[in-house]
């Protein structure tokens, strides 16, 4: 196979060096499975990888990305075969070995998943593992017990990729959904895509008892630090948070109080990590009761794989709403 085209982080001197490169399938990290790409997107982390914000590769120099969708070119492993439509997300990409900027990857076959039936490549995408994590935090709550009647479910950061995937999925299942967020001029995005009321963070009384008024009958927290503290402290009785992500901060300062006196249960939520059997079971459920109704909005935006490295800063800044799918093969 002639040399293609890949977007590859570096680390020179202490410093990141990220761009556009060329490279061969030998290149890339050891796996039973190539694929062709066609679309990857833009989280959060790949942001922090690109631009040298956060430490997120864990050995140099690595293709980005941490997730792709595209098609079987060849597979060593019976599951797969060519021109199969497959994705992968999380499992190492872009942290110990090569993800999916590239206009080829090589996978372990463990890593890839069916698209689900129905679906395209850029509305797997679309979904991409923001949506992922989403779904696998509202499984998980399920599994704990989470009702449609138990109450209303919080979500915050909820103009993120994580945040929007989750409102659309919630309010899919008849949950009430409440969001919480720092843009109050996307108000009206949010209510179009399932909440049914905005809460703003500035204008948010985070209060400093053990424990306050419970308001919560299940969270999806994108933010950490002190809002996650509230939650712990807002909860209802039996409630579940799901601790997502830390945008607002790594740490968590609360008592053990509203653990034992109104048995909250906090849930991390791990979407790199996740067994094999959970990740199809997941996949299975956003193919169907889990499917986002509002793609068209939460995902409208793709970028051409040359757009890419001017896109990171946007998500270091805060200002991204939704989803960006990065159009790698046409």
């Amino acid at each position: 196979m002639k040399k293609f085209r890949a977007f590859r982080i570096d680390q020179r001197d202490k410093a990141i060096v990220a761009g556009f490169t060329e490279l061969s399938l030998d290149d890339l990290s050891a796996g039973e499975v190539v694929v062709k790409v066609s679309h990857s997107t833009i989280n959060y982390k790949d942001a922090l990888a690109a631009t040298g914000k956060g430490r997120i590769l864990r050995s140099y120099p690595l293709v980005g990305g941490i997730d792709l969708a595209g098609t079987v070119v060849s597979s060593d492993d019976a599951q797969f075969s060519k021109g199969d439509p497959v994705l992968v997300n999380g499992c190492g990409l872009s942290e110990t070995r090569d993800g999916g900027y590239a206009e080829y990857a090589r996978v372990p076959a463990e890593a890839v998943v069916p698209i689900p039936a129905g679906m395209t490549a850029l509305e797997a995408m679309q979904i991409g593992t923001a949506g992922y994590t989403a779904a696998l935090a509202i499984h998980r709550m399920e599994q704990n017990g989470q009702l449609p009647e138990n109450g209303p479910v919080v979500v915050t950061g909820a103009t993120g990729g994580v945040g929007s995937v989750a409102i659309d999925m919630l309010d899919g299942r008849g949950y009430e959904v409440v969001a919480l967020t720092g843009k109050g001029e996307q108000s009206d995005y949010l209510k179009s895509i399932g909440a049914s009321r905005i809460l703003l963070r500035s204008e948010l009384d985070l209060g400093k008892r053990p424990m306050e008024t419970a308001q919560w009958a299940g969270a999806i927290d994108n933010l950490g630090g002190d809002y996650l503290t509230w939650l712990t402290r807002t909860m209802n009785y039996g409630g579940n948070i799901a601790s997502i992500g830390l945008a607002a901060g790594f740490e968590l300062h609360t008592t053990v109080m509203p653990f034992i006196l109104r048995a909250v249960c906090l849930l991390g939520i791990n979407s790199v990590d996740t067994p094999r059997e959970l990740r199809l079971a997941v996949w299975r459920r956003i193919g169907g009761d889990l499917r986002p109704r509002h793609l068209d909005k939460i995902g409208s935006r793709t970028i051409a794989f040359a757009e890419l490295p001017d896109a990171f800063q946007s998500f270091i800044d805060g200002t991204v709403t939704g989803r960006i799918v990065v159009e790698i093969n046409k």
